[in-house]
């Protein structure tokens, strides 16, 4: 009688845990207001507005982009860089306008000249990648918002337009980079980026010159003289 009443209570008493166990999986507590969950972190450094974080890739390559590193080849400086990825910015756009230009210019100079350039910006490009490859510099893989803005506006027209917005938007825009090449000469202490720099210098300087030779440059392909 009493082993029977025993497994009586046991079975009595595996019942209510049983029920106790279902009814806790159906449960959800409700957080209270203003108290941050168990077990949660607080917002680290580099989390976007409210404590959203910010990508790996995107904060891991902000970080190597800060202040400067040593190399083998000597210290590389953010406006290092930042030449390195203008650069190549430059060929992402200006190389395949070059191309349609080879086909699409209605003047025989302009045809020729954007060959050159084109041709060029080939070599210029092989040297950007090679250099960022050595010293782990990101490269950009498309053209900014503006460049993408001159490349609308070069293809949206035809016939002499198109030559004169094509000669106008290039050379404004080899014309923007010169100061940060001369900056990066005088002042870089990387071996391989002075060297580049000089390169950069020669390629910018000639096709400015190749541009120029079209005899589209009119007062409007300039940009307005500093105050």
């Amino acid at each position: 009688m009493r082993l029977g009443r025993s497994r009586g209570v046991l079975v009595s008493c595996a019942a209510v845990a049983l029920c106790a166990l279902a009814a806790c999986a159906q449960y959800t507590p409700t957080p209270r207001s203003g108290a941050a969950g168990l077990g949660t972190a607080p917002p680290a450094a580099g989390t976007g507005p409210a404590g959203s974080p910010v990508p790996a890739p995107v904060a891991a390559e902000a970080a190597a982009d800060a202040g400067t590193r040593e190399t083998r080849w000597g210290p590389l400086s953010e406006t290092d860089r930042d030449l390195i990825k203008k650069v190549r910015l430059a060929s992402l756009w200006e190389m395949p306008m070059a191309q349609d230009a080879m086909q699409r210019a209605s003047r025989a100079k302009v045809r020729e000249v954007s060959r050159r350039i084109a041709a060029q910006h080939h070599t210029l490009d092989e040297q950007v990648r090679d250099l960022a490859a050595k010293l782990d510099v990101t490269l950009p893989v498309k053209p900014t918002d503006e460049q993408q803005t001159w490349m609308s506006d070069i293809t949206g027209r035809s016939g002499s337009a198109y030559d004169v917005t094509y000669v106008k938007w290039l050379r404004l825009a080899h014309g923007k980079i010169f100061t940060l090449i001369g900056t990066v000469r005088g002042t870089t202490q990387n071996t391989l980026v002075r060297r580049f720099s000089e390169q950069a210098n020669a390629a910018v300087l000639n096709h400015q010159r190749l541009l120029e030779s079209t005899g589209l440059t009119t007062p409007e392909s300039f940009p307005a003289p500093p105050a």
